[in-house]
């Protein structure tokens, strides 16, 4: 039987952590029968006793264990807790959940039916599918809360996921074990955000389950502060600009092969060379330019694989590969032409009137097919990827 451990993670909740193992362990569990269920509390060396109460619990409930450790914030805590839930109970999935009832016991069963459905990270939402938040929060930290979200949501343009900083979760064994190293780093909320985002890049599947989230009524409230609000935000920025430094790096050097193609077509129209090869030593130099450009900046890091091509039969198929987009541009060329009634060769000429017609099929078509392309076919960056799940 495939079993599961909810991790509690506790730095003196004397008050609330006896309550909620006791319904877990006789309300929650027993409706519970394709799974074994356990319990782990992470406590960082309470101060208030924590590790005592649940050590008398563990003589009654056999399936709770405690693991103690130094205080060095939630994110270092559940990698603890996590590593020792893989290694020492042999879970399969792991729970992630408040010992204040912020998070509502009750929903432990539709994550497990979440993870039965093929889903590898389920996350609890309060701001979708009938979630909410506290009603009786003040005002500034229900802001700050809807806020955040919503600008994790934008700047990562993952729509589908609604709650990026909440902290109920269950996670497949191979998801941790995968974004492992990657988490040391992540502190407060950033382990949150931190941890999703690594799961969703690396293509794990992700589910979401809504809860009505409910604010403490025993002990005392550790919401995260304004610093670690503002570092949060910081990584979020940083990590998208990150995830999409390669096409920023594509598009830049799309953009000077553009001026290359244009200029030395120029030239060789100028020097009296007829407009057809011209168009065709334009669409080469242009080619060439791209490829160095993208070989050694844009792609540089698919250059480190251990079986990389040939640089000439790189090149060559980023030639072959490169008709299309030269086909589609003298397509819009020749339509402009056709429609406006302009020769767009020349380009010193009718730049406004060339750059309309080129412009969108550029942008639209041309670009995205291109990035795809070069992804998937000359660079193939997807070994990477590959190369880096099995060396984990």
């Amino acid at each position: 039987m495939k079993k599961a451990v909810v991790i509690i993670p506790t730095y003196n909740e004397k008050e609330n952590i006896e309550k909620l193992i006791g319904i877990l362990d006789d309300e929650v569990f027993p409706k519970i029968t394709d799974w074994d269920m356990a319990i782990l509390v992470a406590d960082d060396n309470s101060p208030d006793d924590t590790q005592g109460v649940v050590k008398k619990l563990m003589e009654k409930y056999k399936n709770l264990e405690l693991n103690e450790g130094e205080k060095e914030g939630l994110g270092a805590a559940y990698i603890r807790a996590m590593s020792y839930a893989v290694e020492k109970m042999n879970a399969d999935v792991m729970f992630e959940m408040d010992a204040d009832f912020f998070h509502d016991p009750q929903k432990v069963p539709e994550f497990l039916k979440k993870i039965d459905e093929g889903f590898d990270f389920v996350i609890g939402t309060r701001y979708s599918g009938g979630g909410s938040i506290p009603s009786n929060w003040a005002l500034n930290r229900k802001f700050l809360s809807v806020v955040g979200n919503l600008i994790v949501r934008v700047v990562f343009t993952r729509f589908y996921i609604h709650d990026w900083t909440g902290g109920y979760r269950c996670i497949k064994k191979e998801v941790f074990l995968k974004e492992k190293e990657k988490l040391a780093p992540f502190k407060g909320y950033r382990f949150q955000v931190g941890f999703l985002f690594s799961a969703v890049k690396d293509g794990f599947k992700v589910a979401e389950v809504p809860f009505n989230a409910t604010d403490r009524t025993a002990g005392r409230s550790k919401m995260a502060r304004s610093e670690t609000i503002v570092d949060t935000l910081m990584y979020v920025f940083q990590a998208r600009f990150k995830e999409l430094e390669r096409f920023i790096k594509f598009l830049i050097v799309g953009g000077t092969g553009f001026i290359v193609q244009v200029l030395s077509q120029e030239l060789a129209v100028r020097i009296g060379v007829a407009h057809a090869i011209s168009a065709g030593i334009g669409a080469e130099t242009a080619i060439i330019a791209n490829f160095l450009l993208n070989n050694f900046w844009t792609f540089q890091d698919t250059l480190k694989m251990k079986e990389k091509s040939n640089g000439f039969i790189r090149l060559v198929k980023f030639n072959i590969t490169s008709v299309g987009a030269i086909f589609l541009q003298a397509a819009a060329v020749y339509l402009g032409e056709k429609i406006l009634g302009v020769n767009l060769h020349l380009i010193f000429i009718t730049v406004p009137t060339r750059i309309a017609v080129l412009f969108p099929t550029i942008i639209f078509l041309v670009i995205p097919l291109n990035y795809i392309i070069y992804n998937k076919i000359i660079w193939k960056t997807q070994h990477l990827k590959n190369a880096d799940t099995k060396a984990a």
